[in-house]
């Protein structure tokens, strides 16, 4: 509940700033406002639901994980599988309580945002006309590039398009240099007095061949005057609902009915306009009773027959039934597009209630098997994994259901693509997380390259390795008397730290492997959990500056092939990952700082000149000072571990 209810806050405030250029300055009353939010919050849950339950999951099963807490419940014989049964069937109730949300109160939300959008966009705003952008005011769009006075009434640049009734179109236009707002308080009347301009008007003429010529008229003043009606403008009815058909409105039952019917319809409309071809062939007129006969004396073409002039009849005449057919098929298509599109938008609407449902399952056998694996929970790398995993089923599902809107992708499959890719990724993950294996296994690749370029295991190198390795035979107890008598066993004090972790691996903590007889000293302890520290949050450094050069880089190649919206897109998600790359950035270096003084060596301090200089390539500052810190704290044990 607390994660959705900081990603709706997140969502709602995303959304009052996408749509703020319709709020602000309408002067709305407070109660719109609130109507406003309350229907736009059902609409974010598409969005927000199955990105809460694959971090939720994460956070959750990691922290059980790096709390030891699935190791005490496999000692008892609770399996991971027992485990998840109670949030599985809550997972299940919730992903059917989804489905009738999907179809009931989503649909809802959508008909009353929409309309209330419609109804707000006809209120006249509070200061009449804004900088930098067209301001519908009555008959007219007006746009101003300055405004100055104490009440904003003095204009510079005026442009305005007026509107006629008749037609639909920018055929008048009037631009001046200055001009002034005046109006009264008492008033309803808006009185734009403009300055030195021009007034552009287009002439529409019944005669084709005159409008071939561009036909205006042009005219310049000195004064213009351009009175407004208010009264009616602001007299809008909020509660108004006259849009009711579009297709994220309807419910389940409406859906296929509406499909069904743009089915029936788009199959009339291809048999009439097979029809129309057909009688336009003239086909349908030639007598079917005459016998023909071929004429074994003349070989020619049959057009030679005719005379000059009757053949160029025939041909013009050709000509133009193949033209005339050729556009007659351009319009059609171009409104069976239209159509296709608009009946692939209503197919979608219809399987994405079914799919939201299944994608808030699938990603908890997402999340919950990945949190086990990577053992840590709270918020960081849970947060940043589950942002990655999320935006790639955003995505996949955006491009694929982009693409089948006009016919090119079938709209069922496009719906499900995402959710069917996450299905195998949960199986695979959970699969693995029963087994307790890791999340990735590498030796299957890596193997058959050693073999392939012969390069030999360090084992089989050097005899000191391989006479640690009989230290994982070795049990509890065993491993405690190398520790303590390491030279009996003709070992030089370099096994301690080895030995000491391979009881880490034998499951024991530290607090345990003291009881055992074993004395570690307390600054020790103090660096390793603050060793510990410092990986987890490079770690989640190191995967945010991955996320931010990947994005930067698609900004760019998006950029290149015109793709401006995804490009802006990417580039914010990449600000967002370089944003969490900075933070983390800086404690994991208060980390490692903190971890050096918890070591009492004044010799052993970190450079932060370099490490800024080492910044921009943190991919390899990375792996250089976490082998430091495994150095560092591998020296230190062995003078602290007794």
């Amino acid at each position: 509940m607390s994660v959705f209810v900081i990603l709706m806050l997140i969502f709602v405030l995303q959304s009052i700033w996408l749509y703020i250029s319709e709020l602000a300055g309408k002067d709305l009353a407070v109660s719109v406002i609130l109507k406003f939010l309350v229907y736009v919050t059902p609409t974010l849950i598409p969005l927000i639901l199955p990105l809460t339950i694959l971090l939720a999951s994460i956070m959750v099963f990691g922290s059980f994980a790096e709390n030891y807490e699935f190791a005490a419940m496999k000692s008892t014989g609770i399996s991971l599988q027992r485990a998840m049964r109670g949030l599985s069937v809550f997972i299940l109730i919730l992903a059917v309580v989804t489905f009738f949300f999907a179809n009931n109160v989503i649909p809802w939300a959508n008909y009353n945002f929409y309309n209330l959008r419609k109804n707000i966009a006809k209120t006249l705003p509070a200061m009449a006309i804004a900088e930098g952008q067209f301001n519908e005011v009555g008959n007219y769009n007006i746009k101003v590039e300055e405004k100055s006075g104490e009440k904003g009434q003095y204009l510079k640049n005026v442009y305005i398009h007026k509107k006629n009734t008749k037609r639909v179109g920018n055929y008048t236009v009037i631009s001046s240099e200055t001009g002034e707002l005046i109006s009264s308080e008492n008033s309803n009347i808006l009185q734009l007095v403009l300055y030195n301009g021009n007034y552009y008007d287009e002439v529409i003429s019944n005669d084709p061949k005159q409008n071939v010529k561009k036909p205006h008229v042009k005219s310049y003043f000195e004064k213009y005057v351009i009175n407004v009606d208010l009264e009616g403008l602001n007299d809008v009815d909020y509660e108004e609902k006259s849009y009711e058909s579009r297709f994220n409105m309807l419910d389940v039952s409406d859906l296929n009915y509406t499909i069904d019917s743009l089915y029936n319809e788009k199959s009339n409309d291809f048999k009439d306009f097979s029809k129309t071809l057909y009688e336009r062939t003239s086909i349908a007129n030639l007598k079917d009773d005459i016998e023909t006969k071929k004429d074994s004396n003349y070989t020619g073409e049959v057009l030679e027959l005719f005379d000059t002039k009757t053949k160029v009849q025939l041909l013009n005449l050709a000509t133009n039934t193949v033209n005339s057919t050729n556009q007659i098929i351009e319009s059609k298509s171009f409104a069976a597009t239209s159509k296709t599109k608009w009946l692939n938008k209503h197919i979608i609407s219809l399987h994405e209630k079914y799919a939201l449902g299944f994608a808030c399952i699938i990603l908890f056998f997402v999340g919950a098997p990945l949190g086990a694996l990577i053992r840590k929970g709270g918020i960081g790398l849970p947060l940043v994994i589950a942002i990655l995993l999320f935006l790639t089923y955003h995505f996949i599902g955006i491009f694929s259901k982009n693409s089948s809107q006009d016919g090119s992708f079938n709209p069922v499959f496009a719906t499900w693509l995402s959710t069917l890719i996450m299905l195998p990724l949960s199986i695979y993950l959970t699969r693995r997380a029963t087994k307790d294996r890791g999340l990735f296994e590498f030796d299957s690749i890596l193997d058959p390259l050693k073999k392939l370029f012969r390069i030999k295991p360090k084992d089989e190198n050097d005899p000191l390795l391989l006479s640690y390795k009989k230290l994982e035979t070795y049990n509890e107890d065993k491993l405690v008397d190398v520790i303590k008598n390491f030279e009996s066993y003709d070992y030089d004090e370099t096994v301690k730290p080895r030995a000491y972790a391979q009881l880490k691996k034998l499951g024991l903590n530290t607090s345990e492997i003291v009881e055992k007889g074993i004395n570690i000293d307390k600054n020790f302890i103090a660096s390793e959990k603050v060793a510990k520290d410092f990986n987890d949050y490079s770690l989640t450094t190191f995967v945010s500056y991955a996320i931010a050069a990947v994005f930067i880089v698609l900004h760019f190649v998006f950029k290149n092939n015109k793709l401006p919206e995804l490009a802006v897109t990417i580039l914010n998600l990449g600000l967002i990952a370089l944003l969490f790359f900075a933070i983390y950035f800086v404690v994991s270096s208060i980390k490692i700082s903190k971890f050096f003084s918890t070591l009492k060596e004044s010799d052993k301090k970190i450079n932060y000149f370099l490490l800024l200089i080492g910044l921009p390539f943190y991919a390899l500052t990375y792996f250089l000072l976490k082998n430091r810190v495994k150095e560092e704290l591998s020296k230190s044990s062995i003078k602290n571990i007794k």
